[in-house]
């Protein structure tokens, strides 16, 4: 049976994130109503999601299933108090349902160290890879690309980012049909003698690794869709992308004030809004919600926690596609034909 065809069951976190059951179940009932063959278990305190299905139709919520859980990870907890106290939570109970094999992948718009630490202790690692990674489109000039980690390995050795490397080839082609995606590995400098041991040892294995291998990318090339992948340790990633948003904020700021400033402007401004509109549109972040955790033995996307209904659907959206195309045995495939050479002494 084609994969467009066949019948999936995702788990939904409903209780965590900045909105709660307010914004996730209606995204949930949305995504329903996009795909037929969608049938959604909600995660969290019965009565609170029952209350908000109120107004749905009969047809959607016979394709629902209410999972009791009784804790919610707060968005603040540390990941060790999480996993260790909050064993029946929203988070938790999610996860396990992918364990089990009842839901093929998990949504949640929790706590991103709770989430990670509880899908690596409850789904463990894929054979061949040593850690989780999380990785998310950006948009660029000509589409978006793929970067990994974005946090959740703030310390890596050469061979995590050759593994980092697979797992966003692996997704990059499953996701959007590239037979070879273009990898960068961002650097300080594009010349071969920048950057420190670790990204040279790097570079060097990801060269001989048989994988689409193009050089250093810097970070001012992050958005110009020179490759299809970009391999960072979480540490930078996650600056980068922070820094990529905060100044896609800041910008959207400065123009509003500026068109505010006096009625001339304000008329520059009107005569702007369908450039405007469109531009805003482009690099809306809902159309982008929706980090993956590759590695795992399982499918979980996590949603930013502030997502409207528009940005969470998108996240359901993403796990639909990953299921689809089966990304985890995709990455152990790729895996077990890339070359690892031991690194030169």
């Amino acid at each position: 049976m084609p994969a467009h065809d066949r019948s999936i069951s995702i788990a939904i976190d409903a209780m965590s994130g900045d909105h709660g059951p307010s914004v996730i179940v209606p995204a949930a009932l949305d995504a329903l109503n996009e795909y037929p063959r969608l049938s959604i278990q909600l995660v969290g305190d019965e009565r609170a999601l029952r209350a908000v299905l109120d107004d749905a139709g009969s047809a959607l919520r016979e394709r629902i299933e209410i999972k009791a859980a009784s804790e919610v990870v707060a968005m603040d907890e540390s990941p060790r108090h999480a996993l260790r106290s909050k064993r029946d939570s929203s988070m938790r109970v999610a996860i396990r349902q992918v364990k089990t094999g009842a839901a093929q992948a998990c949504v949640s718009a929790g706590n991103t160290g709770a989430l990670m630490a509880t899908a690596h202790f409850v789904l463990k690692m894929l054979p061949g890879i040593d850690r989780p990674a999380i990785c998310s489109a950006i948009p660029t000039v000509t589409g978006h690309v793929y970067m990994l980690d974005l946090g959740a390995n703030a310390d890596c050795t050469p061979e995590h980012l050759l593994e980092f490397a697979v797992m966003g080839s692996a997704l990059v082609s499953a996701v959007d049909g590239t037979a070879e995606p273009r990898i960068g590995l961002l650097n300080i400098g594009e010349e071969e003698i920048k950057g420190n041991g670790r990204v040279k040892h790097a570079a060097q294995m990801l060269s001989a690794s048989g994988l689409n291998y193009t050089g250093y990318i810097e970070g001012n090339d992050i958005t110009s869709g020179k490759v299809d992948v970009i391999v960072s340790d979480g540490f930078a990633g996650n600056v980068a992308i922070k820094s990529i948003e905060g100044t896609a904020s800041f910008i959207a700021l400065m123009l509003r004030e500026e068109f505010r400033r006096h009625p001339i402007a304000k008329l520059a401004g009107l005569m702007a809004w369908p450039v405007l509109r469109r531009l805003s549109r482009r690099l809306n972040p809902g159309s982008y919600n929706g980090a993956s955790f590759l590695g795992l033995r399982g499918i979980v996307v996590k949603s930013h926690g502030s997502a409207d209904r528009l940005g969470f659907k998108t996240a359901i959206r993403a796990a639909i596609l990953e299921v689809d195309q089966n990304v985890p045995e995709r990455i152990s495939h790729m895996l077990a034909e890339t070359h690892t050479p031991e690194l030169e002494a």
